[in-house]
């Protein structure tokens, strides 16, 4: 086993898995856990390891992959929060059940090869498979790989498989009840330029609770955004400058979007939650960070990566092997990015 093979397997460069190996900055610590898994998985041993310093014999697999695209599940995705607090939950579950969690990351353009070439090289016990990004022709031409396999992060509901997922349309319902319940009545809509499944059921769960109250989205205060990026963004920005009535509050459909646009505000001089309110979906530890504190819809990534494991361990064991559908519900975290409007001041009717 060398470094290259090492690099292979990870879905990583040379370069990171030396800093890896060696401790040294320049990779997240999800990739930094993930190389020393596989180094100790295959019973590589560093040289700044101490010589009589034993490894941990090696443990059963279980295999997570992710497949890799240019919208949502980039290059570096695990760097990204959501997936990095995912990743993190699902490694402490493994290792608690003595299993070693190997990630792969794999190009769409020929996912199930690669994935059986993997699987031929080293066989594991199960699959975790991030289906973030993955149609439903493509989950079900997957199936066949491996008896034990849990699709994380999506489902549909034609699919005989075993998905868990986050409950979207009830956290885009939250969302929705929550402005409302704060007075906001204009209310904006920032949704991804890329449409999965995840955004999708948050728009239609967040109409759902306007719906209730006789409301609707004006398509003026419609707005799209890269999804994954938390700099300014000049299109939102010129969007924005053009819309003749503001919208009191926002709503988007994650986080690194919410953050973008009060990062877009603080550049045009609006206040937030002054003028207007935004609200997110995730709760990664960025929402924590930015001024002010992003109230967002919470996402409980460790009881996903918990049941996902728990699911795909009874498979391994034999104790059930039928494919079940769960969906996580989410819940409302209330920080400063919203508050009560003024109810005095027309722009917050």
């Amino acid at each position: 086993m060398k470094i290259d093979d090492i690099a292979r397997l990870a879905g990583v460069s040379k370069s990171a898995v030396s800093l890896a190996l060696n401790n040294k900055t320049g990779v997240s610590e999800a990739t930094r856990q993930h190389v020393l898994e596989i180094s100790r998985a295959h019973g590589y041993t560093p040289r700044t390891f101490k010589s009589n310093k034993v490894l941990s014999k090696k443990s059963s697999i279980i295999r997570f992959i992710a497949c890799k695209n240019t919208d949502i599940v980039t290059e570096h995705y695990e760097s990204l929060p959501f997936f990095n607090e995912l990743i993190h939950h699902l490694t402490a579950f493994a290792g608690v059940l003595d299993h070693t969690l190997i990630i792969s990351s794999i190009p769409i353009q020929n996912l199930k090869g690669d994935i059986e070439a993997l699987e031929n090289e080293q066989p594991s016990d199960g699959i975790l498979m991030l289906g973030t990004n993955l149609p439903a022709q493509m989950i079900e031409s997957l199936q066949s790989i491996h008896p034990h396999m849990v699709f994380l992060d999506t489902y549909f509901e034609h699919i005989d498989a075993s998905f868990v997922a986050i409950n979207n349309y009830l956290g885009g319902y939250q969302a929705g009840k929550h402005l409302l319940s704060l007075g906001y009545r204009n209310i904006g809509y920032v949704q991804s330029e890329v449409r999965i499944f995840n955004f999708i059921k948050r728009k239609e769960g967040f109409l759902a609770a306007l719906k209730e109250e006789k409301l609707g989205l004006e398509e003026t205060l419609t707005f799209a955004m890269n999804p994954m990026s938390v700099m300014s963004q000049e299109a939102f920005k010129k969007a924005v400058g053009e819309v003749e009535q503001f919208p009191s509050a926002i709503f988007c459909e994650n986080d690194y979007m919410a953050i973008s646009a009060i990062k877009t505000f603080q550049e045009l001089d609006i206040k937030v939650p002054g003028q207007v309110a935004v609200m997110g979906f995730d709760n990664i530890l960025e929402a924590k960070v930015i001024s002010p504190e992003l109230t967002t819809i919470h996402v409980k990534k460790d009881v996903i990566a918990k049941t996902a494991m728990d699911v795909l361990m009874r498979k391994i064991s034999g104790q059930d092997e039928s494919h079940m559908q769960i969906s996580v519900n989410t819940e409302v975290f209330e920080r400063k990015s919203c508050r009560v409007p003024n109810m005095d001041t027309e722009d917050h009717r």
